[in-house]
């Protein structure tokens, strides 16, 4: 049997409220999305799947946050060849934050555009946060499609037609509403994270991923889980129960993965 190498791979290096970032790779190109965690963090979730931060060739910043950019600048000083992709507002938001970046490292990578990267297309898309100017990617290579959907109060109609049917998700599940009022956290803070502009809850990722999943769509996985106000065992109960009380395969049609703030997910082939 031959093997076809001219395969987009993808790992969860770390999702959650406290870090995220993301691994792609084709035969071509080699991209990150976000920078949550230290340099050294990243760099060695990196070596924990095979791979190597000096072979990475673009980082896609979503938006400003610091589970999101927390080593942007670091890894663009000490990584020369990689080129840093945002928005403008992106940017003027979190240049103050995250030190020098060089400025032939700089890249613009406007809301709705589509650029090509080598083998690698990339869509991004405009989400519900609050943030500057708040976008997500959607990534296709060979006929496959990666699509990361987290950091939003809310999945418009529209914003599912655009990312249905992709072979795989990064889809957000961020709390439990009973645990998030009964919580910790402040007031004001509580209803940030309740409103449109804030995080989607386990239910509410559920019917997300009930509106895009498709016949293609073979891996989903349950991202950007709160520390405090979500239990892993008790996200994916709540979506899986959701999904197969409304006829989806799950286990059957499509895997459901659970994934870590502090540990990479084995590379996966698309």
């Amino acid at each position: 049997m031959v093997q076809n190498d001219d395969q987009m791979k993808i790992s969860i290096l770390s999702s959650g409220s406290t870090g995220n970032v993301t691994y792609i790779e084709t035969p071509k190109r080699k991209v990150l999305v976000d920078a949550g965690l230290s340099g050294k963090k990243i760099e060695g979730l990196m070596q924990s799947i095979g791979r190597d931060m000096t072979d990475v060739d673009d980082l896609l910043v979503t938006h400003e946050h610091t589970d999101h950019i927390k080593s942007v600048g670091i890894l663009a000083r000490r990584y020369p060849q990689l080129n840093v992709y945002a928005n403008q507002p992106t940017w003027d938001a979190m240049l103050p934050t995250i030190g020098k970046v060089p400025v032939a490292q700089q890249h613009i990578f406007e809301m709705g555009a589509l650029k090509s990267f080598a083998d690698l297309d990339i869509q991004s898309f405009g989400v519900s946060h609050d943030a500057a100017a708040p976008q997500f990617y959607e990534f296709q290579h060979n006929g496959k499609t990666f699509v990361i959907l987290t950091d939003t109060g809310y999945v418009s109609e529209r914003l599912s037609a655009q990312i249905s049917d992709a072979d795989a998700y990064l889809f957000e599940c961020n709390h439990d509403v009973e645990m998030l009022r009964m919580g910790m956290y402040p007031w004001p803070l509580k209803q940030r994270i309740l409103g449109d502009k804030g995080h989607l809850s386990n239910e509410a990722g559920a019917d997300g991923l009930m509106d895009v999943i498709g016949n293609r769509t073979k891996n989903v996985f349950l991202g950007h889980r709160s520390l405090h106000n979500n239990m892993k065992e008790l996200c994916h109960l709540t979506v899986a129960s959701m999904l197969k009380q409304h006829d989806f395969g799950v286990g059957h049609d499509f895997n459901l993965y659970d994934t870590e703030p502090d540990a990479a997910l084995p590379l996966l082939s698309l």
